[in-house]
């Protein structure tokens, strides 16, 4: 095992854990967990493969599982997340991006995120969110509408009807 195959990944893992926490004390704790596991478990990883998707994959399911064990189904939306390489030309710009972002759903946060942020595929983000890549692009579609609609002040609103 190469450990600098894994070092090389962990500025990106530092940002999607920031995002996905909302706070910088439990993204470097979720960074940490994510590390830990990676080492424990890289016999399962598979050469050949994308060990990038691979370490979102395990910070992905370490997120959920932290979530299920403290009982927290939603973030806590007052906490500031850090976006590196987000424009800084308009700091409150950013803060009500950072507030958006918090006040989507996990799944189409995390989809955006991995997708927006991260740059990976479609494909990339099915295997790390363990979905469909149909799902991706759903969630990816329902992220960005429901992003731009808090974005620009718009009442988010769903456009479910009622099927007897």
């Amino acid at each position: 095992m190469d450990s600098a195959e894994i070092v090389a990944h962990i500025p990106r893992l530092r940002r999607y854990a920031r995002a996905l926490a909302g706070d910088s004390h439990r993204a470097d704790d979720l960074v940490q967990d994510t590390l830990e596991r990676a080492l424990a478990k890289f016999h399962l990883w598979r050469r050949g493969s994308d060990m990038r998707a691979w370490m979102f994959a395990i910070m992905h399911n370490v997120f959920i599982n932290q979530l299920k064990a403290r009982r927290e189904l939603a973030l806590d939306e007052a906490a500031e997340a850090e976006l590196e390489g987000a424009p800084r030309s308009d700091p409150l710009e950013l803060r009500d991006l950072e507030a958006a972002l918090q006040r989507l759903p996990a799944e189409q946060r995390e989809v955006l995120l991995l997708v927006g942020l991260e740059q990976l595929s479609y494909a990339e983000a099915s295997q790390a969110l363990a979905v469909p890549i149909g799902t991706v692009m759903s969630r990816l579609s329902r992220g960005r509408g429901r992003l731009q609609a808090l974005m620009s002040g718009a009442a988010a609103t769903t456009n479910l009807k009622v099927v007897k």
